[in-house]
């Protein structure tokens, strides 16, 4: 039977049974609604760790939009079944309350991630990279894991957390796992839950549309990528394209000439009705 944690003191002190007996830790953060994305990278922390954590928390000060954290589904009892089908003894769930997180006070501290918050997300979602930066910084101090593990559909998120941990010098490895997809193409996420039927068959479009965008970035500028991807947006009736840019991959800083020295990646953000889907894609 996988234990569950809901208060901090109970999960610190499972957590100091296993560091004495020298066991090593693996920590993946989710806001649970878990799919086939969440239980690889899960799947890769028990690969590599004698012992799992999985925290899953719905973090209020990493949404801008107070309708969406409304809806945003809560399983944790689905969640705790499909966890156990991976390991019933290696995994522990710390399912916190926003009280036992936050003491009461429930605002995100600032950040300074040298710049690559302002980029994407951060220009489209004000405020989301300090509630990300606090609450992950929040469970690295609670966990102490030895390595944590973040799924690359979240890449600029997977960089933050990268410059969290050097700033705040902390001792441990954050492993970035390759995006997890549907048969269709279209990126994991718990927010595909609530697609609509005639979204849910629109979607993969815009996987479609990156994997020619990746093509097409061989032989023709990233203006001329970017235009060609906001054309085939602009004739589909169903999904509406917030942006699409292509950035360097080390400050994810948009391109403004293509340089033989650098990598790329492409970044999509997507409305499917009042659904916002993300994804991205190596270039080069």
């Amino acid at each position: 039977m996988l234990k569950v944690f809901t208060d901090k003191e109970a999960v610190i002190a499972g957590i100091n049974a296993y560091k004495a007996k020298e066991l090593s830790i693996g920590f993946v953060p989710t806001m649970g609604a878990l799919h086939q994305g969440h239980l690889a990278l899960v799947q890769e922390a028990l690969n590599n760790n004698d012992k799992v954590v999985v925290s899953i928390f719905v973090n209020p000060t990493q949404f801008d939009n107070s309708e969406d954290l409304e809806k945003y589904p809560r399983t944790l009892d689905n969640d705790v079944v499909l966890l156990e089908t991976l390991s019933a003894n290696n995994i522990v769930v710390y399912a916190p309350t926003v009280d036992d997180i936050y003491e009461g006070n429930t605002v995100s501290q600032s950040f300074d991630f040298d710049g690559l918050e302002f980029e994407m997300e951060g220009r489209f979602r004000k405020g989301h990279f300090d509630g990300v930066g606090t609450i992950v910084k929040r469970f690295f101090e609670i966990i102490e894991p030895d390595n944590a593990y973040f799924g690359e559909k979240d890449f600029q998120q997977l960089a933050i957390i990268k410059k969290l941990v050097e700033k705040y010098n902390m001792p441990l490895k954050i492993i970035g796992c390759p995006i997890h997809r549907e048969i269709s193409g279209l990126a994991m996420s718990s927010r595909n839950t609530r697609l609509k039927p005639e979204y849910n068959t629109a979607a993969p479009f815009i996987y479609k549309t990156l994997k020619t965008a990746k093509k097409h970035f061989g032989t023709k500028s990233a203006n001329k990528v970017t235009e060609w991807v906001e054309k085939q947006f602009a004739k589909h009736n169903l999904l509406e394209l917030e942006y699409f840019i292509i950035a360097d991959v080390e400050t994810l800083k948009t391109v403004k000439r293509k340089s033989n020295k650098k990598a790329y990646r492409a970044f999509i953000a997507v409305y499917a009705d009042d659904i916002r889907l993300i994804d991205n894609i190596a270039l080069n």
